[in-house]
Formats: structure tokens, C-alpha cells, sequence
């Protein structure tokens, strides 16, 4: 990926007037020191190595500006109130209010969404909010048994007999928030006893089944939080027993599966806090790195996963589920208090910032289960294949649609207003995620402040913050400086100051505060473009933390729920399929910064309508450029790209804000080696029948396969037709000279019912008669290979290959090359 510099670095400051402070007052760190252990808040014991920053507890930061609204938002919408909306949230039916822990549902559903909806309470300081989240939780802590199991009894013995411990990791995060808001004497000794319970459980079926064991990084999590409030030695024993039997992924990238990834890459570093050893944290970041080398090669800050990574399917049209974009930023939270690495902010603001405001209805009231960094059309359809999942993907939905995401959700913003601020090692505090609030906690020798936050961030690049304090403190104030910002500007008290600061490093101003203290933070915001290589040299535009998308016309349409809680499905009502003119020499003559705002940002900024910024920019249509037959955006072709069309002005706004969205573009240039984009065949291959999991396309999409049984990439199949006689078809434009052909047959022995057929042949059309071609040797049924036949030449607009079908099986192909 390259990045272009649209703006040169300031070499005067316009604030380079004045006194500057000493250097013995003002430094930069690139990583926190992390000898020592914070004095006030809970943080590692001994033997776990220190942390590199300390969570706050929760409740001590308010937020303000427009993440508070979000909240506000959240309240009053979907996740306020769906305990109406959804089934598994019936206390009458919920194996999780029932003392003995029998009913009707009871896994994931209702602790996905406790442990955000509980937190939005304490965040709010909602009472109603509050009070319903305690129902859950004494609901919980009544379940236990003598033996230290709680939750669920059917859990217990859900996988062939052996527990499922998956939803009960969700449930301690639950208990976790509620004891650090309430400090309610019940949870320790609740959740010392289940760990008991695990320690002594067999290892031979400990942590087995699919989600158990992918997930086992959020039970090590709890496991440290308890140890850390009671020092009892034998929760080593457990964390090691869990870390043990968690899927390794120090060995590398496990399972794709995006939310699996999502929140499961982390474990390693997880268990570096134990182990010490540093192949563990290099691990989180190896994988990471992999995952999003592949499949992330696109604005947004996530990765193309529309339930699972496939290879081939790298796209911007591939979507990111919203379980997904939550557990990331988590996951990004997390591993900043214990590695300290800026860089993990970074990549949670990227998300925060471009992918997550878009996974919901502007009034938080719905969402869809992918969001995708191109995606021109919200409809309920199918869009299977070129989506991983079948069924309704893109449109919003407040309902049981997307039945996890629905409840899992709740946690997004919540927990990004918790991690604002953390505290340091050497008892100072750390301005993480710039946003609007109120921060008090101890710092120094003990005495408490209260810093002020004002900040419109990110649509602003200026943080003010003003202390408040009985007497003066001193202690270290940590400011994070962005990847994307080389030249940060700090005044303390309308002084600047002259310190260097590089890219994803901290500020530390260490001093005496004293009530009324100012520091004001300005981080440069300048435009880039980043290049994605491995995306057919698409661009995006970023100015600071923002990625910009099209500004697409919107038409919002009902197509389902009701009048309070509507499913919407939203429509381009204006052209979409456009590249960017950007002038290599000059680029930044190629955009027109707009600053909309001149007052206090809209409650709800991430819409079209509100957003504070746009860029001006020009383009030309791309008319090849089109939607396939299920309004599925095709893929990207090389840039740069040649086009006849008019240039046109175009309006970009922060990608957030855009609900339809192009905000990986293609390069238009009338330089010689400007491409012609290819347009898509109006009807494309053709099929006597197709399954309705699969798809024609796969027929010559170009990607190969390694056997016959490669699930990997699309496929086509006749299933479930059996013993018939069945064809596929390419028809032509113009007429072709035929002289060979090649098949490479899919084959799930072991596995299905598609084998290679009894036989096959090559026809051609002959006027309206469809008539054999004559081969130069046999029609072969080999499986792992292509079987490949010569043909006598022959001049056609259409080709079918007929296939004989074995007795009692289907078939399928994976690839069909004509010569």
C-alpha cells in the first residue's frame, strides 16, 4: 500500500510564538514504562507482567459530545428497549432467569447484549437502565450450584455430553462490569467458586466444541480480573488449563471466521501477560497482520469476512459483520492496556470512526449484519455467493434477522467510552480515544482530579483540556499522537512547547498541576491517499482519522416490521460508478477541503446531511461498471481506468456517514496504459439447473482450485438432480473458434453426494440445432485436475458442455476453460 502526501509537512508553526517549555517538563515516549504497577487502581499482580496501561473503572469517565449522544441514542433505540423486540430476552422463557436454569432459550443471545446493555447504564448513570440490568444479574448469581456451575443447565451437557462454556465466558464479563460499577460483595466468591469448578473439571473434555475452544481468550481474560482482585495462586493454575486448551494460535491464523478472528487473534498476547515470553505478543501481531495483509486491504479498518475469509474474495464489495467491528474494537482496547502500542488505537478508531456509525440506522433503532467498504444497494435479497452467507445481509433490520449482531451490538460504544482515558503505570493518566468528557481519578501521591475534555474529534483536530483539583498533583499526562499525524502542536497554558513528537508515540507532559491547568492538543490533519495494491490499485482518500466515501443519493424504503420498530432497506437514488481524477504531480489541487459547520456539531453526525466536512473532488462514470442480477457490486478491474464520460464534480463525506458507500475508487487517467473496464456479459453462463447455494459464475471466475473437494472458492452444482442429463453454457457476442476445452470436476467424496460424472461432451449451436464437436481424444472424469480434450475447430456463438450424471449422485464443476 502507498500512501500519497497531499499536503507537505508544516515547517513554521502557527503557534511557534511565545516561550516554550523545557524539555525536562515535556518528552516522548514511543511505549509507556512499565516497571512499575499503578498505586490506585487494579492492575496486574505479580507474577503477571505489569500493564502497560490501567482500564479506569467504570464510571469514571462521563463523555460529552457526540459519542454521549450515540449512547443517548443507543438507549432509546434497538438496544434500550430489546427486551420488547426480542425473543431471547423473554424472562418468561429464558433458561437465565430461571433459578434452576431450565428454559427455553439459553446461550449467547442474552449475556451478548447484558454486557453492553449494562455497561451503556453505568456509562448513562441510567437508573431504569441500572435496574433492569441487576434483574439479569441476581438472576445469574442465583443459578449457581454446589458444584460452581451457573447459567443454563443444558449447557452443561450441550456438546455430546460435555459443557458449553462459551455463553457463561459472556456472562462473567457481565458480572465483571456490575462489580467494578457496584462493587457488590456476591461476585467474588460466585466467580472463585466456578473457576474451582473449572480447575477441577476433566482436562481430557475441558473447553471442547467449536466456540468454546476458538473463544477461550475471553475465559483467560476473567480468570486475570479475579486473580488481580484476590491473589489467589491456584487462578494461574486455571489460566495456564485454558490457555492450554485453547485452539493455538501462536501456531498462526486459526479459523476465518470473522468474528472468531475478531476477538480471538488477541489470546496470545492475553497469555504473554503470564508467560513473558515474547513469542506470544508477536503472535497477536503476526496474525493480525496476516489477516488484514489478505483480506483487509481496504478503507474501513476491517476485513473482507462475510462470515468467513475465502480465498480470492478481497474485494471492497465483501462485508464486515457488526459482531465483527465490536469484538475488533475490543479486542484493539484491550491490547492496549496490556502491550501499550498506539497503534492498536489507531486501528480502533479506524473502525469506530469509518466502519461502525454505518452498521446502524442513524437513530440506532437497527442494523445490518455486513457493511462493506463498497456497497450500493441495502436490499433484503440474497446475495449469496459473492456474499458468503445466504439470505438478508445488507438491509436494516431491528428484529431476529441477525439474531447475534442484534444483541452484540450493545457493546460498541459503551466500551469505547470506557477506554477514553487509562490510567499509567507511574500513576498518571493517558488521554487514549479523544473524545468529549469528563475524566476523575487519583493520580501522583493520591489526591483526585478532573479533567475537562472539549474536543469535536474526529471532524476537529483540536483537544482542550482543563484540570480541576483541590490542590496541586503531580503526575505524568500521556497524550496520544495518532499514526497519521507527523507534526502534533501542545500548548500548556497558552505556552507552546518544543518537543518532537513521531507518529503513534506519547506525549508526556510531567508536572505540578494545578486547578485551572490548560493543555490544548492540536494533531494536524492532512490528506492522504492510500494505493491497494492488492485491490487493483483502487485509492481511498483519508484526512486524519477519516476515510471519505461518494456522497450516494439515499432513498430509504419499509419493507417489513412495524411502524415502532421498522426493517428499511435503503436504495441509490443518483449514480455510483465512479472513479477519481487525481493529478500525480499536484494531488492536492484534486480535492476541495469543506468545513460545513460553524457551530456545535448535529446530535447525530454520521449522516449525509450532517456530516461536518466534505471534500470537493472530480470523477467520471465508469457505465461498465455495474451491479450483478442479485444488485451485488462487481468487483474492481485495474486502474488506472479509461473512460469517454464527462468529468463531473463529486462530493466525498466521512465514510461513517455514508450508509451506501464507494469509498475504494478506481483511478481515472487518459494515460496510455489506462485500461478499458471489461463489461459483465448481460446474462452469463447459463445452466440446465443450478443449486441455490452455488452459483454459474464460479464456471470461469478464474479461480482455481487445489482438489476437487476445495471448498475454498465458488462452486457450481446440478444438486440435488441425480443420474440425469444436465449442461452448462457460454454464449458469445460475436462468433468464436472452438478448438479444446478444459473441466475441472468437483467432486465431495466423503463428504456429499457430487461425484465426477459417467460421462461428458462438448456441443456447439449449428444455427438453432445443437449439435457434438469432435474430440481428438477422451472426455475424462479424473478428479484432483483439469480433464482436458482437443477439438475439431468449429465457429459458434454458444457452447455447452452435457454432462451424464452416475446413477444416485449429482455433480458439480469448479472450472470450465474453452480454448
Amino acid at each position: 500500500m502507498r500512501r500519497w502526501k497531499l499536503v507537505a509537512a508544516l515547517c513554521v508553526s502557527a503557534w511557534a510564538s511565545g516561550i516554550a517549555i523545557g524539555a525536562d517538563n515535556v518528552r516522548t515516549v514511543d511505549r509507556p514504562p512499565v516497571a512499575g504497577r499503578n498505586r490506585f487502581y487494579v492492575s496486574n499482580r505479580d507474577p503477571l507482567r505489569p500493564n502497560a496501561f490501567v482500564k479506569l473503572p467504570v464510571g469514571s469517565i462521563t463523555p460529552g459530545g457526540w459519542v454521549h449522544n450515540e449512547l443517548v441514542l443507543e438507549a432509546n433505540g434497538m438496544t434500550g428497549h430489546l427486551e420488547e423486540i426480542s425473543e431471547w430476552l423473554d424472562p418468561k422463557t429464558s433458561a437465565w432467569m430461571d433459578p434452576s436454569g431450565k428454559g427455553k432459550h439459553g446461550w449467547e443471545e442474552m449475556p451478548y447484549w447484558l454486557k453492553g446493555y449494562g455497561d451503556l447504564g453505568y456509562v448513562l448513570n441510567d437508573p431504569q437502565i441500572i435496574a433492569h440490568t441487576k434483574k439479569w444479574i441476581d438472576a445469574i448469581l442465583a443459578s449457581q450450584d454446589e458444584s460452581g456451575w451457573f447459567g443454563p443447565r443444558e449447557l452443561l451437557t450441550s456438546i455430546n455430553g460435555k459443557p458449553d462454556l462459551w455463553a457463561n465466558m459472556l456472562a462473567l464479563n457481565c458480572l465483571q462490569s456490575w462489580y467494578d460499577y457496584s462493587h457488590d460483595e456476591r461476585v467474588i466468591p460466585f466467580m472463585t467458586k466456578y473457576f474451582k469448578w473449572e480447575l477441577n473439571y476433566p482436562e481430557k473434555d475441558f473447553l471442547v466444541g467449536y466456540w468454546p475452544k476458538i473463544r477461550g481468550g475471553d475465559n483467560l481474560e476473567s480468570v486475570y480480573w479475579l486473580y488481580n482482585r484476590t491473589a489467589e495462586p491456584w487462578l494461574l493454575d486455571v489460566a495456564k488449563k485454558i490457555h492450554d486448551h485453547t485452539s493455538n494460535w501462536t501456531r498462526g491464523v486459526i479459523n476465518l471466521h470473522n468474528v472468531n478472528f475478531a476477538q480471538s487473534f488477541r489470546e496470545p498476547a492475553e497469555y504473554w501477560q503470564q508467560a513473558k515470553d515474547e513469542t506470544f505478543l508477536n503472535a497477536t501481531q503476526r496474525d493480525y497482520d496476516e489477516v488484514m495483509g489478505t483480506w483487509g486491504q481496504v478503507p474501513g479498518g476491517g476485513f473482507g469476512a462475510d462470515e468467513n475469509a475465502r480465498k480470492g474474495y478481497i474485494d471492497p464489495r465483501q462485508g464486515f459483520e457488526t459482531c465483527g467491528m465490536v469484538e475488533y474494537m475490543h479486542s484493539f482496547e484491550m491490547l492496549m492496556t496490556i502491550a501499550g502500542d498506539p497503534r492498536w488505537i489507531d486501528h480502533c478508531e479506524d473502525v469506530a470512526f469509518n466502519s461502525f456509525p454505518a452498521a446502524s440506522t442513524p437513530d440506532l433503532k437497527a442494523l445490518h449484519y455486513l457493511t462493506c467498504p463498497n456497497q450500493v444497494s441495502l436490499d433484503p435479497n440474497n446475495k449469496a455467493p459473492g456474499i458468503n452467507n445466504s439470505g438478508t445481509m445488507f438491509s436494516y433490520s431491528p428484529g431476529g434477522v441477525y439474531r447475534c449482531c442484534q444483541h452484540n451490538v450493545a457493546m460498541g460504544w459503551p466500551y469505547y467510552a470506557e477506554n477514553l482515558w487509562l490510567a499509567t503505570p507511574d500513576n498518571g493518566l493517558c488521554a487514549s480515544l479523544y473524545m468529549a468528557c469528563d475524566v476523575t481519578a487519583k493520580v501522583g501521591d493520591g489526591g483526585e482530579v478532573k479533567i475537562n475534555e472539549k474536543t469535536d474529534y474526529p471532524f476537529s483536530d483540536t483537544i482542550e483540556l482543563q484540570v480541576s483539583a483541590a490542590k496541586p498533583e503531580t503526575f505524568p499526562l500521556y497524550l496520544r499522537v495518532p499514526g497519521w499525524c507527523d507534526s502534533p502542536e501542545v500548548k500548556i497554558n497558552d505556552m507552546p512547547t518544543s518537543v518532537p513528537a513521531n507518529p503513534d508515540s506519547f506525549i508526556v507532559i510531567d508536572r505540578a498541576w494545578k486547578d485551572g491547568d490548560r493543555v490544548t492538543l492540536r494533531l494536524p490533519m492532512k490528506l492522504t491517499l492510500r494505493v491497494w495494491h492488492k485491490n487493483h490499485d483502487a485509492i481511498s482518500v483519508d484526512r486524519g482519522p477519516l476515510t471519505f466515501a461518494l456522497d450516494i443519493g439515499q432513498t430509504w424504503k419499509k419493507y417489513g416490521g412495524s411502524e415502532q420498530w421498522p426493517e428499511m432497506e435503503v436504495l441509490p437514488s443518483t449514480p455510483w460508478n465512479y472513479g477519481l481524477i487525481v493529478d500525480e504531480k499536484n494531488p492536492a489541487a484534486s480535492f476541495e477541503v469543506i468545513e460545513k459547520h460553524g457551530g456545535p456539531l448535529a446530535e447525530q453526525p454520521w449522516t449525509p446531511q450532517n456530516v461536518p466536512i466534505e471534500l470537493k473532488a472530480k470523477g467520471k462514470r465508469i457505465p461498465q461498471w455495474t451491479t450483478d442480477a442479485k444488485q451485488l457490486l462487481r468487483p474492481l478491474q485495474e486502474s488506472p481506468v479509461k473512460s469517454d464520460a464527462p468529468v463531473e464534480p463529486l462530493t466525498l463525506i466521512p465514510m461513517g456517514g455514508a450508509r451506501l458507500r464507494i469509498s475504494a475508487f478506481p483511478v481515472i487517467s487518459d494515460s496510455p496504459d489506462a485500461h478499458a473496464w471489461t463489461a459483465a456479459s448481460a446474462q452469463g453462463p447459463k445452466a440446465s439447473w443450478c443449486f441455490e447455494g452455488d452459483t454459474t459464475t464460479a464456471l470461469n471466475d478464474g479461480m482455481l482450485p487445489k482438489s476437487s473437494d476445495d471448498q475454498t472458492i465458488p462452486r457450481f452444482t446440478w444438486w440435488p438432480h441425480k443420474g440425469s442429463q444436465e449442461w452448462v453454457e457460454y454464449d458469445f457476442a460475436q462468433p468464436r473458434k472452438l478448438s479444446g476445452a478444459s473441466v475441472y470436476w468437483f467432486d465431495d467424496t466423503g463428504r456429499g453426494q457430487c461425484r465426477t460424472p459417467e460421462s461428458w461432451e462438448i456441443q456447439y449451436l449449428d444455427g438453432s440445432d445443437w449439435r457434438p464437436v469432435r474430440a481428438t481424444g477422451t472426455y475424462g472424469v479424473a478428479k484432483d485436475g483439469f480433464n482436458s480434450v482437443s477439438l475439431d475447430p468449429v465457429e459458434t456463438t454458444s457452447v455447452r458442455l452435457v454432462a451424464h450424471l452416475k446413477p444416485d449422485f449429482s455433480a458439480g464443476i469448479l472450472e470450465w476453460q474453452i480454448r
